[in-house]
């Protein structure tokens, strides 16, 4: 899962009401050197949802689990995505023996074809089905290389190093998901990776509860579980992918016309309820969106969507069937613009229009943030003629995160001396160690990190260090990599708020005299043709300060004259505006 609903870490933290400003359970209250035993660092996904990254370390080895990405915020303009930090790495990439992959969403797995390379080619190890979506992800990306990935089942064993690595199988919304037990001189330590339990899933096998309590009844015990937070704060238990598409099959029965049904690209559970629904009733199903195309291909190619041969047919080809007949799978329930149902809902699909009959379905939660961006579009497909199905209103998503007495199951099954929460914001962290210690766990044994924050066990001790590796953001615009910093995004959102003002002023080097009048483009500050009184005493002003420069100094100083034309034009339009465009002065010399 990939939500906008993070933070950048040098925003201030605010103190939430009732809650202790301390940042962890315990620290390390001496200055003792630091303890040799095993260490824990989340380099991502313990303030935000997304950037999922965990390093540990034993002796000078490096076993990483999970290099994901995360989606940028809304005051993030033009942003592609967040990768995390790795500069913690540098000078230790021999030591890195391994990268290990819990399930093959892009929060897990969408910056292994940036960090990869950078890190001196470790091998990954991944399911078939994460191994296939890391490996055509990467064929976007030609310059990166050659990964080194090896496919691994749920029951494989792995030696790395100091690390013995074993895996158990868990639910997710995406099939061939897994949690890791990491077996080490200090202790087991159990990452469960995202998980829900679903005893009758769809597509896929009940998680195995057997193994879970095998492996944590291995070496005395587990040290410490890393543990999915992201749905700490809902109660009960996470509905069942049956239910979801009994839900389906009501809507899909009775419906009198083309279904549409939005999802997330990667979500396959969903695309095989879909498959079993279409089959039943004698409808075909059409697949758009690139994403979820290709991961429908992938899943297919592994055995993971079932279907029968003439069950899927090309989006080109709906309408040569009646409505009634079909049922289209497509990407856009976020209210994303260039996505498949946007570009229905504003007719401007080469083979798809909204018509009166039609039931479009929102097969998914609303990502926070999106609120706006979705209710817009439920609008637009109403006003054509569409009847709307979301989850409020009937079970037609299920999440893939477990809930509060999924995480209760776990912790029981599991039964760790520690717990670090992991996988969501500051809060949900929180709600998911009151859970714990709901269940009877010690309160100082719930550790709540922050990404970068060390933790090393030692003699079954847990000493979480005062030191932090570096977790800045590292963001990806296009070609750029962590070339668009702070200041960059804090010029694009100045730009975005108020506009750009650029005044060219021409001048005379031997007489300091402006060759006609500056020349003025306005960019969202405000509209020139209606704007000339204001423009004309930008004019007289930069006239002023120009020829009054020279006039003083007898000579052009370009820089000077830059700062202050910004300057004072910047607090003239303020003055007459109120509003702070970016203003941007060009001094041409001739």
């Amino acid at each position: 899962m990939t939500p906008r609903q993070t933070r950048p870490p040098q925003r201030s933290r605010r103190r939430a009401v009732g809650q202790s400003t301390k940042e962890v359970n315990i620290r390390t209250t001496d200055t003792a050197p630091e303890p040799d035993g095993l260490k824990i660092i989340p380099i991502g996904g313990l303030e935000e949802v997304g950037r999922n990254m965990t390093l540990f370390e034993y002796k000078g080895d490096i076993v990483i689990v999970d290099m994901g990405l995360q989606f940028p915020e809304d005051d993030m303009p033009g942003i592609d995505y967040i990768i995390p930090n790795i500069e913690y790495l540098k000078g230790k990439e021999k030591n890195i023996l391994g990268v290990v992959i819990t399930h093959g969403h892009l929060d897990h797995v969408g910056a292994i074809s940036h960090l990869i390379p950078k890190l001196g080619y470790p091998p990954v190890y991944a399911t078939g089905l994460s191994r296939g979506i890391i490996l055509k992800r990467h064929d976007d990306f030609p310059k990166a290389g050659k990964l080194e990935i090896h496919t691994v089942k749920k029951t494989d064993n792995l030696t790395l190093g100091h690390f013995k690595i074993e895996f158990f199988h868990v639910n997710h919304n995406i099939p061939d998901s897994v949690g890791i037990a990491l077996h080490t001189p200090e202790g087991t330590v159990i990452h469960t990776g995202d998980f829900k339990f679903d005893h009758s899933p769809i597509g896929d096998e009940p998680a195995d509860i057997a193994r879970i309590v095998q492996l944590s009844s291995k070496d005395g015990g587990v040290l410490v579980m890393l543990s999915d937070s992201t749905n700490a704060e809902d109660s009960g238990y996470t509905i069942s992918e049956r239910q979801v598409q009994e839900s389906l099959d009501a809507i899909i029965k009775d419906a009198p016309g083309r279904v549409i049904a939005a999802t997330f690209g990667s979500l396959i559970s969903r695309i095989q309820q879909l498959v079993n629904i279409a089959e039943k009733y004698g409808r075909k199903l059409a697949i758009d969106g690139y994403s979820m195309k290709t991961n429908v291909e992938i899943a297919k190619e592994l055995g993971f969507i079932k279907a029968k041969k003439d069950t899927f047919i090309t989006i080109n080809d709906v309408n040569k069937y009646a409505p009634e007949k079909i049922i289209i799978a497509c990407t856009g329930a976020q209210g994303e613009g260039e996505a498949v149902l946007m570009r229905i809902a504003h007719k401007e699909h080469r083979f798809v229009q909204i018509q009166k009959g039609d039931s479009v379905i929102f097969s998914s939660s609303v990502v926070p943030g999106n609120e706006r961006s979705v209710s817009s579009l439920k609008d637009i497909l109403m006003y054509q003629g569409a009847r709307i199905i979301h989850s409020k209103l009937m079970d037609v998503h299920a999440s893939g995160h477990a809930q509060a007495e999924d995480l209760k199951l776990m912790l029981n099954l599991v039964k760790p001396k520690y717990l670090i929460p992991i996988h969501g914001n500051h809060y949900m962290l929180r709600m998911h160690g009151a859970i714990a210690e709901s269940i009877g766990m010690p309160s100082e044994n719930v550790l709540i990190l922050g990404n970068g924050k060390p933790t090393v066990f030692k003699d079954g001790k847990a000493h979480i260090l005062e030191s932090r590796v570096p977790t800045d953001y590292v963001m990806v615009d296009g070609l750029g990599i962590g070339d668009v910093g702070q200041v960059v995004l804090r010029d694009r959102q100045l730009m975005a708020q108020d506009g750009i003002f650029v005044i060219i002023s021409t001048i005379d080097t031997k007489t300091g005299k402006l060759k006609g009048n500056p020349d003025i483009i306005s960019r969202g500050f405000v509209y020139l043709r209606e704007s000339q009184e204001l423009l004309m005493d930008v004019r007289k002003r930069v006239r002023k300060i120009i020829e009054g420069s020279f006039a003083t100094e007898h000579t052009l100083n370009a820089s000077y004259l830059k700062d202050e034309i910004r300057n004072k034009t910047g607090q003239f339009l303020f003055q007459k505006t109120e509003r702070r465009p970016m203003v941007i002065p060009v001094i041409i010399e001739i």
